[in-house]
């Protein structure tokens, strides 16, 4: 393993549920021999990509990481123009929203917006959703054909919920139905108690695709409601289809 795949490795490791690591979480985490997860902590320490929590043994990800991050959200217009379709829908339903992307088998949000009901969603920023068991996940699997789905999962998958797709061919038909509305939903699945609408949208001269999505208390959350969370979500994408030329948004129209 180079230097840089370690690195990789370090970082991935960062997330909701891990702010700090230090060279025992390492060794637990990854499986590596405390002195090289001593050694690869420092170079990324003195590399500006880690930096030291106060004059403890712990690390954190360094401002480096926190510049390349904005230099990404720059570089994107497409995510700009998507987080402020989810901020107007956040702040009409007053429900948690967020824009997506897909790595993989999983998801992550970029950007969220805080709900301002009583009741409402914790932010999803830094925790990763397995794609299948998500509606943001879905809705950027639907983009794919059905056989790139099957690549992707040929090792199959465990459902994380009753709720969630069971086995490849569950996948697949719900992706259909993804494709033919226009929106994917989920309820309960791989974040228990959640529902969720997701809409995606791409950017074919940067072959750039994201998710808008609106998370909600599953439970609380009436039929009307989420109707008209999937319509403000497709009218949103719409714009932004006719905007960068995703010939998908006509399908949007048509599904709204």
């Amino acid at each position: 393993m180079t230097i840089l795949d370690g690195a990789a490795q370090v970082l991935r490791c960062y997330g909701a549920d891990c702010t700090e690591l230090t060279v025992t979480d390492l060794v637990g985490r990854l499986g590596m021999p405390k002195s090289n997860a001593s050694r690869l902590l420092r170079a990324m320490r003195d590399a500006g990509l880690l930096e030291n929590v106060g004059e403890s043994k712990r690390y954190r990800p360094g401002l480096l990481l926190v510049d390349v991050a904005r230099a990404y959200r720059r570089s994107s217009s497409l995510i700009d123009r998507a987080d402020a379709v989810v901020a107007e829908v956040s702040a009409s339903c007053g429900h948690t929203g967020y824009v997506t992307l897909r790595a993989g088998l999983e998801v992550t949000a970029v950007t969220d917006h805080p709900g301002s009901n009583a009741l409402r969603v914790a932010s999803s920023i830094g925790r990763r959703l397995p794609a299948f068991a998500s509606a943001t996940g879905r809705s950027l699997l639907a983009r794919l054909g059905d056989a790139e789905v099957r690549r992707l999962y040929a090792a199959g998958f465990t459902p994380p919920s009753p709720n969630a797709p069971q086995d490849i061919e569950d996948l697949l038909r719900r992706l259909a139905e993804v494709r033919r509305r226009g929106y994917a939903t989920s309820h309960d699945e791989g974040n228990p108690g959640v529902g969720a609408i997701a809409v995606a949208v791409a950017e074919p001269e940067t072959a750039e695709v994201v998710s808008l999505c609106i998370s909600y208390p599953a439970a609380t959350t009436d039929a009307a409601e989420r109707r008209d969370i999937a319509r403000a979500l497709l009218d949103g994408a719409a714009r932004i289809g006719a905007i960068t030329g995703d010939a998908a948004h006509r399908l949007v129209k048509r599904s709204a």
